[in-house]
């Protein structure tokens, strides 16, 4: 998988750890929510930033004690048919006034890249095989929204390299 940001192949500094993991000393950790509720004290306490794997079922609200904390927010496509990341990312955007990175992980289409973009994620995760020129070409194509409302701040939307 590659990690695409503002238009670029970016390096991916987050570790993903498992809820049996051993929680490091140090460095930027992506954990389950199960595991955030469960271990905030520690989470916090560590030096690095934390990050949140969201599964589909889980409201966006429920994350809202935990907002301050979170540098970054991953929310699943586990196929390109289920869309219900989308309305996750507006909610975190539009609702709750999320201001971090919101990452779409799973199944990543550049053909998605303009709406993905539209609802406000940042980063994508992606397969390797996807090519950069493709993908930055759909993040610019759609004139229309897929959900009415949130439009972000240029910086946000845009993703083709400056």
């Amino acid at each position: 998988m590659q990690l695409i940001s503002n238009g670029r192949i970016a390096k991916d500094t987050w570790i993903g750890l498992d809820d049996a993991d051993e929680l490091p000393a140090q460095g930027d950790v992506i954990v389950s929510y199960e595991r955030l509720q469960k271990d905030t004290a520690q989470l916090t306490a560590r030096n690095g930033r934390i990050g949140v794997a969201l599964e589909n079922s889980v409201e966006p609200g429920e994350l809202e004690a935990h907002l301050a904390h979170l540098d970054l927010i991953a929310l699943n496509f586990p196929a390109f048919t289920d869309g219900r990341a989308y309305s996750q990312a507006r909610q975190l955007r539009m609702e709750l006034g999320y201001e971090g990175e919101l990452r779409a992980t799973g199944d990543v289409l550049a053909d998605q890249a303009g709406f993905l973009t539209q609802v406000g994620f940042d980063t994508f995760t992606v397969e390797n095989d996807l090519s950069l020129d493709i993908w930055n070409k759909a993040a610019c194509s759609m004139t229309l929204a897929y959900q009415r409302g949130y439009d972000g701040d240029q910086k946000t939307r845009d993703t083709a390299p400056a």
